[in-house]
């Protein structure tokens, strides 16, 4: 019985020591499944034989969306893996750009839900009535969104059953919120 103890011991030391060490170089992996971006070839000869404490990074995959749109610092820089984002994942901005606010985040994870107010003209008597949408919007690890700020997000292929939408752009709103359901729009 002393041996298997000591060979569970040092099955177990063995373990933990693979564990610092993979979590050294893996802090982004936050999933039960190894996240990587499937545009990137981890296995390459030459950063094998690089040296550990060189400062060599891995490499990203990264892309602008146009639409004159800038990528975010943290998209180029970051080592989230997110396949749904349109700077670093497979999917493409087509169709509408919209300009909302934000009412609800952090509830879900990677989705915002943006409220679109807009005038809907009646005919009858000749006058606006204010309206308003709620949009669920995937939000990228690259942005860091709060409740209140102004978004801009543009239209994508469904990523969801209601997700339809991927947010490009942050304007942060340091405005006291009188309430989630106002009418913002003038």
């Amino acid at each position: 019985s002393s041996r298997v103890r000591l060979s569970s011991r040092v099955l177990w030391t063995l373990a933990v020591t693979q564990l610092t060490v993979a979590s050294s170089n893996m802090e982004h992996q936050t999933e039960r499944a190894f996240q990587k971006q499937p545009t990137i070839f981890l296995n390459a000869k030459k950063r094998l034989l690089a040296k550990k404490g060189a400062g060599v990074k891995a490499p990203r995959y990264w892309r602008s969306v146009g639409l004159g749109f800038k990528t975010p610092k943290e998209a180029i820089e970051g080592t989230y893996v997110d396949k749904k984002c349109p700077f670093t994942g497979n999917v493409s901005i087509r169709g509408r750009i919209l300009r909302g606010s934000v009412v609800s985040a952090g509830k879900m994870k990677n989705t915002i839900i943006v409220r679109r107010d807009y005038l809907h003209w009646i005919r009858k008597y000749q006058r606006y009535e204010k309206r308003h949408k709620n949009v669920a919007v995937h939000c990228s690890p690259a942005f860091f969104v709060k409740e209140g700020d102004e978004v801009i997000f543009g239209e994508c292929r469904p990523l969801s059953k209601t997700v339809h939408f991927n947010v490009l752009k942050i304007e942060k709103k340091h405005v006291k919120v009188v309430g989630k359901k106002q009418f913002k729009q003038f």
